[in-house]
């Protein structure tokens, strides 16, 4: 299933640290990674001992594996605020991972503030870019700016074109502005990048419905059904069949 937060913790574009920095942060990460609370711990204790902005990234990472989004996003933000003023690239790399947990926490407002910042740090490029482009039309669409979020969506299929989550998100957007043929485009691409996530198929569902093709529509509902049983797709399918009053 796509997921609704998908942060960059390992910053692999990034010049890296000396050794011994690297060493540490990889100890702290892996800590992170299998023993959140215990890579908690250890980032605390690093950022205390003058780790910098690299403990409060391994911080957030800790926050973020125990979903604990807002304090995640407040640490990625510390993080790219002390790399702005040791002047390092990872900061647009931090605004952005500081936006998904905001998205994750549920403030687009917050999110998009933080994108913004990524955006204009002009130092993202490639997937990255495209990410962060991804991540700022969902704020949008939250907030109610569409247009906005067309645009941005836009550049993130440019940037990232291989990203399921982005076409899936774009025909939602474009079914929801009545543009089907665009809608119809979007979520053939993200089928045949995904093929097998219930979300792309209750998408699939919603735009050959408004399409008027009841029998695609069917087949990808109850496809969802069959992919992720109990899931909140799958009750937003089995409510959708409804509507044909088919058996469950």
């Amino acid at each position: 299933m796509l997921a609704a937060a998908a942060l960059i913790f390992l910053l692999q574009d990034a010049p890296p640290p000396d050794p011994a920095v690297q060493e540490r942060l990889t100890e702290c990460m892996t800590a992170a990674a299998n023993s959140p609370e215990k890579g908690e711990a250890v980032a605390v204790r690093w950022r205390s001992e003058g780790g910098g902005y690299r403990a409060r990234q391994c911080l957030g990472v800790a926050y973020a594996n125990q979903e604990r989004w807002a304090a995640a996003a407040s640490a990625f933000e510390d993080a790219a605020r002390e790399a702005e003023n040791a002047r390092e690239p990872r900061a647009a790399d931090y605004w952005a991972q500081a936006g998904n947990a905001w998205l994750a926490s549920g403030d687009a407002a917050k999110a998009k503030s933080a994108l913004d910042a990524a955006l204009a740090a002009g130092t993202l490029a490639g997937q990255p870019l495209g990410e962060a482009y991804l991540d700022r039309g969902r704020a949008r669409v939250a907030s109610g700016d569409l247009e906005g979020a067309r645009a941005d969506l836009d550049r993130a299929l440019e940037y990232a074109p291989d990203d399921p989550l982005g076409w899936l998100l774009s025909a939602t957007l474009a079914r929801r502005v009545n543009d089907i043929r665009r809608a119809k485009n979007d979520i053939d691409e993200a089928l045949r990048r995904s093929p097998d996530d219930a979300s792309v198929q209750l998408e699939a569902g919603n735009v050959a419905v408004v399409m008027g093709d009841r029998e695609t529509a069917r087949a990808a509902w109850q496809r969802v059904i069959e992919l992720a049983p109990g899931s909140p797709q799958a009750a937003n399918a089995h409510a959708a069949l409804g509507q044909f009053g088919a058996e469950q």
